[in-house]
This record gives structure tokens, sequence and C-alpha cells, in this order.
């Protein structure tokens, strides 16, 4: 699968959503509203911050969005843990697109750092997700550092993001 596509558009994420991009059984996202970003504007697998891959993406922000309404009333923010949500899905994107097999799993983190808030005034927020290393073995693991942009200014980081990808279903 790598190289094959650099870019995706929002419903080319739904399909993944669904379970029809990678293939059953495989890596997908999640579905609206936990899908935390609308488009993926480029991933390779070269290049970064540490030349062994990275993905990119944006989500458009727009004051009606879900989390506004009940997070923090009268002081509505985007959840930091959304963001960070959304790097661990970028990461598990990223195997997927590998064409590594297995359903994904948000596995650890390193450091997060916050140092701003996505508010209803920022109209789009950027994320970059920087690859260290993919492990294939029994269980495909993807580490990377990660960051959040509102408009253009950095104030979400995230190292040592750990996402795998298991042949295992998810116990109920």
């Amino acid at each position: 699968m790598a190289g094959s596509k650099s870019s995706y558009e929002y419903e080319e994420l739904l399909a993944c959503a669904r379970g029809e991009l990678f293939g059953a059984g495989n890596a997908q996202l999640p579905y609206p509203p936990m899908l935390m970003f609308d488009r993926i504007t480029e991933i390779s697998e070269t290049g970064g911050a540490f030349d062994k891959g990275f993905i990119r993406a944006e989500f458009d922000i727009k004051p009606d969005l879900w989390f506004f309404a009940c997070h923090f009333i009268g002081n509505p923010i985007m959840p930091g843990c959304l963001g960070l949500d959304a790097m661990w899905q970028l990461t598990g994107f990223y195997l997927g697109w590998l064409g590594e097999p297995g359903k994904g799993m948000a596995l650890s983190t390193g450091e997060v750092r916050f140092k701003g808030m996505v508010t209803p005034s920022v109209k789009k927020v950027e994320y970059g997700v920087d690859f260290k290393r993919v492990m294939r073995g029994r269980l495909v693991l993807g580490i990377a550092d990660g960051w959040l942009k509102a408009d253009g200014e950095p104030i979400y980081a995230a190292t040592d993001l750990k996402v795998g990808l298991s042949k295992q279903s998810a116990v109920a």
C-alpha cells in the first residue's frame, strides 16, 4: 500500500472507518464524531523529523462541533485528549497505509505538552506525526512524535506515541 496515495479526502477517511480502505480485519479510523481530522494532506514512507516517514492532516474547526457544547460551559475548548487521540489515529492509519495487517490500538505515549487551546475561534487545526520506528513482528508497532497546530501556532506536542496492530479481535 505504501506509496499508492500521498493524500486522502474525507470520503476516503470514512471508507477507512467502515473497514473498506485496508481490508477486513485491518486498520480502521473511528467514525465521526470521533474522527478528529477532515483530510490527510500528506503521507510518506520517508522524510519527517527522523527520516522514517510522516503523516500530516487537517481538521476544519466549526463553532458548532459537538465537544464545544459540553467541554466547559461558558468556556468552550476542544479537549486535549481529542488532539492526542487524533495523533494516535494518524499513527494507526500510517501502519495500515504501509500494508501492515491487523487492527489498531493506542498503546501509550511518552510526554504530552499543551501550551494553548483549540477554541471555536480557531479556523484550522493541523496535525503532524513523525515516525521514529516501525517494528514488524507478532505485533506491528509504530513509534512516533506528534504535534498539533491551531491556525499555524504549535500548541500540543507528544513524544513516543505508540500504536500497535494486532491480528486478534478486541474483547467485548
